[in-house]
Order: structure tokens, then sequence, then C-alpha cells
């Protein structure tokens, strides 16, 4: 049994997907890039703003699930740019308790809305 999540305090969907789904005591986050779901508007240009609207959007989107940030257990972060590597990372860091979760990063071509960062997660109930 799978269970879309939906909050408004994250960017509605912007293609056929949905912001997370539960299964099995687990929730799957969809990538999420740095919209203002108060705008519908990418937030300002620099890796820093970004990361952190990526990531209170992740939040908000696990809060829905019954979940939370200290719950995550796997995170891909997607950056236009290692350039951002470690500015996005000392962001990133202050988001998550001890253990942090794993992750992988990886940089990319191009991303939505030609956006710096998008993060996505794996995170218990």
């Amino acid at each position: 049994m799978r269970n879309a999540v939906q909050t408004d305090h994250a960017p509605k969907a912007i293609g056929p997907y949905s912001q997370a789904i539960v299964c099995n005591g687990l929730v799957f986050c969809s990538g999420q890039i740095p919209i203002d779901p108060a705008t519908g508007e990418v937030v300002a240009d620099d890796i820093e703003a970004q990361t952190h609207r990526v990531l209170q959007n992740l939040r908000a989107v696990l809060e829905a699930a019954g979940s939370g940030m200290g719950r995550v257990l796997k995170t891909t972060v997607f950056l236009k740019s290692m350039s951002d590597f470690a500015a996005m990372n000392a962001v990133y860091a202050t988001y998550f308790p001890a253990p942090p979760p794993a992750r992988s990063t990886v940089e990319v071509a191009q991303l939505p809305r030609g956006v710096r960062v998008e993060i996505e997660c794996i995170a218990a109930l």
C-alpha cells in the first residue's frame, strides 16, 4: 500500500509526480528545488538561500508525511556546479542532527527552472 503526501507548505508538483510517497514505513520524497511555496517563485540566486529553501521544503513534506529531518536515512543532492559544494554543505549540516543521513552529491548539467540545487530524500516514518 502506498499513499501520496501533499502539503501547501512546500511547492506543488510541477509535473506528474507526488511530493512524496509513503510505503512500508518509509517516506520517499521527490526532489525539492528552491521555490517559495507562498509565491511560487525561485528564491535568490545564491546557493545558501537556495539550500535553505530546499531543506525547508523537504522538512514541510516530511512533516506532512508524519516524519521529520531527524528520521532522514538518505539524501541525494544535485548541484549545478561543484564549486557550490562547500557553501551548500555548510547550510545542509545545520538541518540534520548527528549522525547525519547517508548522502550522494552529484553535479548535473541543468536543473528545473535554472536553480542551483535540488535535494531528494528517503526517511523513516
